[in-house]
């Protein structure tokens, strides 16, 4: 059974709960999806499903024979599920998938902040500000032995391009999901900035 939705992140705003508590809500423009594939074990080696969010003007050929008749999908995003016996190409996915309450990892590009040193990227605590140092108060330490091993390690923490990778945060919780504005309203911040595209599905641990 599907277990997942394509979205677009709209922002954050703030919210009163019923019991007056003032929450943080990241708001998410999610579906509707159309299902455009159905992947199974003995044709693909997998069970999957495929959506398809937002409208394009431009397809190419192989895009125009893989959506036949489905429309003209921006983003097409694969959700692995248990079976497809339920799932069936064609089919609409709302945001009637989810209820307050309900816990979601939700998936996105991080805001790409370019090229960073190890203060900013690792919380390095830079050099020495005294004792005749003058040039190294933002710079990382030693990144290894000179003889022995004489290499550095890979993996190893240093100045390089920070951000634009993918991030999955786990276990936020719904707030409010309305199908009839195809809107989920989610405790927290989710990765991205503002129109990013976003992928949230049932965490599978529940309360």
């Amino acid at each position: 059974m599907l277990q997942g939705i394509i979205g677009k992140k709209l922002g954050m705003t703030e919210i009163f709960s019923d019991n007056g508590r003032n929450e943080a809500v990241s708001a998410i423009d999610a579906g509707p999806c159309t299902v455009t594939q159905v992947k199974t074990v003995a044709k693909d080696g997998h069970n999957a499903v495929q959506l398809g969010f937002g409208e394009t003007k431009r397809l190419n050929s192989p895009q125009r024979g893989h959506l036949k008749g489905l429309g003209q999908f921006r983003h097409l995003r694969e959700f692995r599920v248990s079976d497809t016996e339920a799932t069936q190409v064609g089919d609409k996915v709302d945001v009637s998938l989810f209820k307050a309450g309900d816990l979601v990892n939700v998936t996105g590009i991080s805001k790409g902040k370019g090229f960073a040193g190890v203060v900013k990227r690792y919380h390095f605590a830079g050099g020495p500000k005294t004792h005749g140092q003058s040039d190294r108060h933002r710079a990382r330490g030693s990144v290894g032995a000179g003889s022995s091993p004489a290499r550095v390690f890979k993996g190893m923490r240093m100045a390089g391009h920070m951000g634009n990778s993918r991030v999955t945060v786990r276990h936020l919780e719904i707030f409010e999901a309305d199908p009839a504005r195809n809107l989920l309203l989610v405790k927290g911040a989710v990765p991205g900035a503002k129109n990013g595209l976003l992928l949230i599905s049932k965490s599978g641990r529940g309360r």
